[in-house]
């Protein structure tokens, strides 16, 4: 979308009209988005948290263990094998119960596979979390350079 323009207190954006404020910002917020997911960065990255779901059931878990494995867990373990590491570093896995289904858990490894599977998708949250917070200032800014000074965000 190329044109802005104002007239009588709402916008003109891309060929849209009477556009009030929070509708320009929406439609702003579409536009960067829609520019910003051109790459293969954002598939690697959501297929890295796909890759993490525990989606593979696996018999002969302990009582207390979290059900299932990940596809990237699975991948790791089977060719990274039994390599172990010096330290012990710590991994994230989701561990929903009843009372908080956003529940995460610290475990602390020193096998290289489980470090690795459990690695991936965290890698893939955060450059999301990255994608979301880039579209959001790209956007908050291009709406403030088109506004009048009230309508601003800050």
């Amino acid at each position: 979308m190329d044109t802005t323009e104002q007239l009588g207190g709402t916008y003109f954006y891309g060929g849209l009209t009477n556009l009030p404020p929070g509708e320009l910002f929406f439609w702003i917020m579409v536009d960067v988005t829609a520019e910003h997911f051109t790459g293969a960065k954002d598939v690697i990255a959501a297929v890295a948290v796909y890759s993490g779901a525990n989606l593979l059931t696996v018999p002969g878990k302990f009582g207390g263990a979290t059900k299932g494995t990940s596809y990237a867990s699975k991948f790791s373990r089977k060719m990274l094998k039994d390599t172990m590491l010096p330290v012990k570093l710590p991994t994230w896995i989701h561990s929903p119960t009843q009372a908080n289904p956003f529940r995460i858990k610290k475990i602390m490894t020193m096998r290289l596979a489980t470090f690795t599977g459990r690695t991936i998708p965290v890698i893939g949250w955060i450059i999301l979390a990255a994608d979301v917070a880039q579209i959001t200032y790209e956007s908050v800014s291009r709406y403030n350079l088109i506004v009048r000074k009230e309508d601003k965000l800050w």
